[in-house]
């Protein structure tokens, strides 16, 4: 019971988002549009990698120490 209520849960979920976003799927362009460059795969990868990374580190650097005390 409890694993078709997740599955469910599971698929409406992927519904509802994918139906909720469509115009990140548009292919025409807006008037008054104007998405500037693109970033590189360095700053992509710094943007949505490094960056959380060390902003995990530093909460978890201060919670430790708050710890320790």
């Amino acid at each position: 019971m409890n694993k078709k209520r997740a599955v469910a849960v599971s698929v409406t979920t992927v519904l509802l988002t994918l139906l909720s976003s469509p115009a990140a799927h548009a292919l025409r362009r807006d008037d008054g549009d104007d998405p500037g460059t693109g970033l590189s795969v360095a700053e992509t990868l710094g943007l949505f990698v490094a960056a959380p990374l060390l902003l995990f580190a530093a909460i978890a650097a201060a919670v430790i120490l708050s710890e320790r005390r």
